[in-house]
């Protein structure tokens, strides 16, 4: 059962006053504080307030916890090279604590499937990105791909990218569990809350304070959107704008009566679906309706329509071995989608300074996840960036009208 929000209890915070308020604790939110809580250079105070400490409709727990390394851009291959690097550590990165589990990464890869010429272009140039960042990324024939995954039907196909480096299932809620116990053990404070409004000094250039919907008012030195889907109703109090809307994603987890004999690579159709391994002879599916608008902040009704009418069809064109599936769990999500240029928004306002963005993932957050926490803290506590240099994504592309076109996005 969905909580209602008016039976939702709030917590007061401990202090009226914060170095860092970070509002959104999900997966960008908490890897924020907890890599500000990391940074030895920083021993402030930070606050993470968020509606629902459940975080039940929140795009982390409605996510295909994957990461690829097949991106068109080289930031975003090396932002997740970190972040299998991390994962694969994760003891390491959390300070050898005998307690953090040891994780690996399922890789069955993604393949991407093109069925024109002009989509196979899109790959061959995102393939030489990728290996001149060192990535495994492999072109395959419709005949190579046949040979390896039999099950495919590749009549329509002209060319398949695949990379079996790093690329696949992880398990995000380990790590999202950890950074949020790890922080909190190093002083960071969670509160189930909301901020309703901001104060900005006269001259509108810095956020003075954040009021909370239990009506304490928190002085604060860093603001910190990490606000998801919701991310331009927290840029409003601040008065400022973020091009990033809820867009409606549907998920179902499905058995197949003749399971594939081999692992289902996430398989990117033309027709606009994906499907992958799940295991146990089950796999997930994802896609969207063909109109893609923006939604309400609490929408996530299923349209049971879209599965009959196209994502089962399209499953069982591409592996006739789907004829005869059953659905077993479906759901509702969203994508934080930036409407700009389907990129991470990141950095300071231009204007007012102390108001940072992490958002506007557009699907692809949970992998960035790691860099984009390191990054922000980096930004928020020296003003500059120590490790990938992320300023690409900085907030003042919007305003300068300069996207950065990432081709692949599902």
């Amino acid at each position: 059962r969905r909580k209602r929000r008016d039976d939702m209890k709030t917590q007061a915070p401990q202090n009226t006053s914060y170095d860092v308020v970070i509002i959104g604790g999900a997966i960008m939110g908490a890897s924020a504080a907890w890599f500000l809580s990391d940074d030895k250079d920083f021993d402030g105070k930070v606050l993470v307030v968020d509606r629902d400490l459940s975080y039940e409709n929140t795009s982390t727990m409605h996510t295909n916890s994957c990461m690829q390394q097949q991106f068109s851009g080289e930031l975003n291959v090396r932002i997740s090279q970190f972040a299998a690097d991390f994962v694969k550590n994760l003891p390491r990165y959390m300070g050898n604590d005998d307690r953090v589990p040891e994780l690996t990464i399922r890789s069955f890869g993604y393949m991407y499937l093109a069925d024109n010429e002009g989509f196979a272009d899109v790959l061959r140039a995102s393939r030489d990105v990728q290996v001149a960042a060192g990535a495994a990324t492999q072109l395959m024939t419709p005949d190579q791909i046949k040979a390896a995954y039999p099950f495919y039907n590749v009549d329509d196909i002209v060319l398949g990218s695949i990379n079996l480096v790093d690329e696949g299932f992880w398990d995000a809620t380990a790590v999202f569990d950890w950074w949020r116990r790890s922080a909190r053990e190093r002083g960071v404070e969670y509160v189930q809350n909301e901020v309703v409004a901001m104060t900005k000094n006269a001259a509108g250039t810095r956020v003075e304070s954040v009021t909370l919907k239990s009506g304490e008012v928190i002085a604060c030195g860093q603001v910190l959107n990490a606000s998801g889907p919701r991310a331009m109703e927290t840029a409003k109090m601040a008065g400022v704008t973020v091009p990033v809307e809820p867009r409606k994603r549907f998920s179902w987890i499905f058995s197949a009566e003749q399971p594939l004999d081999r692992d289902l690579p996430l398989t990117i159709d033309p027709a606009g679906i994906h499907v992958r391994e799940n295991g146990g002879g089950t796999y997930q599916c994802g896609g969207h309706s063909e109109i893609d608008p923006a939604v309400d902040y609490d929408d996530f009704h299923m349209d049971h329509s879209i599965w009959e009418n196209h994502v089962w069809p399209v499953l069982a064109t591409r592996i006739p071995q789907f004829e005869a599936i059953k659905v077993q769990s479906e759901w509702g999500g969203h994508y934080a989608y930036n409407t700009f240029d389907h990129n991470a928004i990141m950095g300071p306002h231009t204007t007012v300074e102390n108001f940072y963005f992490l958002n506007g993932f557009s699907g692809h957050g949970l992998q960035q996840s790691p860099a984009m926490g390191r990054g922000t803290a980096e930004i928020m506590v020296n003003g500059a960036y120590r490790t990938l240099d992320m300023s690409p994504f900085n907030y003042e592309r919007i305003e300068q009208n300069r996207p950065i076109i990432e081709k692949a996005i599902i």
